[in-house]
């Protein structure tokens, strides 16, 4: 269809039948009218890409090796980093197939020549409890217009000998010596520790729902230690069309925007940007057979589960269905997704509003104000006359564990007092609706990671704090006004 020369090989929608030579053309112009349009990018920014070994994050990874290697006035002009997290403790491998995974990552990994780091999930119990509080934006970017941060980066290249490939070169040599030492057997104590942890969850939805937090965690803590200021995710237009619709039926409606768009700022100062949201999954299976992307297949967690295993398992189900009858419907769905704003706590922030509340776990804008006859409160009435909801003396006599439950599955919380015992009253006001379903499904929550126990107590001495001075403040003005009368 563009050539109208060389014989097509694939035929990408009705009538868009390409030769190899246009199709690479254009997907890897899609790729790079994404990040130019966009413009979230500056020259000279460190970006980490999450890779999972996944066709979508290697055909990324793919993209941004051409880019930078382009000897054109378009090749890409930021330094790229990569990380990998293993997730097989959780996803049923063994130590011998984890490890076997991590080489055959490593060996990709090498050949990109970028820096790269291999992150253990059970790193997540060593997190420091910062990662769940929103930094200040660093003065990348906002300071200049993009067309003067690129025309400030040329003419700093003209005056250096070296460029980019030079600064990759030693940053590379640094951070891969530093990777082999990540790369280390987890200790067998943080290991149980996230079985244990998974173990108490009910349902497969919640426990992919927490994989998926914890992974973010893990992944914006390791670019805040390498100073990078953007994470590129490989998420795709089949990919976000199935997680809105999930996200939506998991009542995570309102950080949709954040959850699926183009770019995610609620951490401040790492920005999380899907350059590969544009292409659908079968756009980058053909690009990957074609030209021999590498990639390296990991279970997940509902590998081998059952149609109804989850809800996500559904939807996914529901929409691939869909999509065989009726072509267009991802891209509907996708369509759809992008026409979504920010949310009402973003769009104040914005214009100069007081910082929102933040969910403890996700960190978007807090979702749980009950306004009279809005939806939320039809719900929280409907758990009241159906007794669904928790007993009041429950969270406070087993420290926040579903009692006979908790004690069979051999939970690890004693009592209120004792440190990560967090009760539910405590806890669950701190979180937006989406994540309050997911701590409901837990069985205990002493097997919660010490950083997210110790941003809970913050945040309740804060609140304590605050009331204090605002009954304090109370009194002073009724005694003012009894001296005055």
């Amino acid at each position: 269809m563009k050539c109208k020369e060389a014989s097509p090989v694939l035929v990408i929608r009705v009538g868009d039948a390409f030769c190899k030579a246009c199709f690479r053309e254009y997907f890897v112009h899609k790729f790079r009218a994404m990040l130019g349009k966009n413009r979230a990018i500056f020259p000279g920014e460190k970006v980490l890409l999450a890779l999972s070994g996944g066709p979508a994050s290697s055909s990324m990874l793919q993209q941004v090796q051409e880019g930078l290697s382009r000897e054109t006035a378009k090749k890409l002009r930021f330094i790229p980093g990569v990380v990998f997290v293993d997730e097989g403790a959780v996803c049923g491998q063994s130590v011998a197939e984890r490890e076997e995974t991590l080489l055959q990552m490593e060996a990709i990994l090498r050949a990109s020549g970028f820096p790269y780091h291999l992150a253990r999930l059970e790193e997540v119990f060593d997190l420091p409890s910062s990662i769940l509080q929103r930094m200040t934006p660093g003065p990348t970017g906002p300071r200049h217009s993009y067309k003067e941060a690129v025309e400030g980066f040329i003419r700093q290249r003209r005056q250096e000998e070296g460029g980019v490939r030079e600064t990759l070169a030693v940053l590379s040599m640094r951070d891969v010596h530093g990777a082999e030492g990540l790369a280390q057997p987890p200790a067998p104590a943080h290991t149980e520790e996230l079985l244990r942890l998974f173990g108490s969850l009910k349902t497969l939805t919640a426990k992919e729902d927490l994989l998926q937090t914890l992974r973010t965690h893990l992944i914006l803590h390791t670019a805040r230690a390498q100073g990078y200021s953007k994470v590129m995710m490989g998420d795709s237009c089949t990919r976000l069309a199935v997680k809105l619709l999930t996200n939506l039926s998991l009542g995570r409606g309102a950080s949709l925007a954040m959850d699926t768009g183009f770019s995610d700022d609620r951490h401040g100062d790492v920005v999380v940007v899907r350059p590969m949201r544009e292409y659908s999954a079968k756009e980058i299976a053909f690009y990957n057979r074609l030209f021999g992307v590498p990639t390296v297949f990991t279970p997940a967690l509902d590998t081998k589960a059952l149609e109804k295993a989850s809800i996500h398992r559904v939807i996914e189900r529901f929409l691939y269905g869909l999509q065989a009858e009726f072509p267009s419907t991802v891209s509907t769905v996708y369509r759809t997704g992008e026409k979504l704003s920010a949310t009402p706590g973003d769009a104040g922030l914005a214009l100069g509003a007081p910082e929102p509340e933040r969910c403890q776990l996700c960190l978007c804008p807090l979702d749980t104000a009950v306004e009279e006859g809005s939806a939320l409160q039809a719900i929280l009435v409907s758990e009241q006359l159906s007794h669904k909801r928790l007993p009041a003396a429950s969270p406070a006599g087993t420290g926040g564990c579903l009692g006979a439950e908790a004690q069979s599955s051999g939970c690890c919380c004693r009592n209120t007092t004792a440190p990560g015992a967090d009760s539910r009253a405590d806890f669950l006001p701190l979180l937006c609706y989406g994540c309050r379903l997911t701590i409901k499904d837990a069985i205990c929550l002493g097997s919660l990671p010490s950083y997210i126990h110790s941003e809970v107590e913050r945040r309740n001495c804060r609140a304590a704090m605050k009331r204090e001075i605002q009954e304090f403040l109370l009194e002073d003005e009724a005694v003012n006004r009894a001296g005055e009368s």
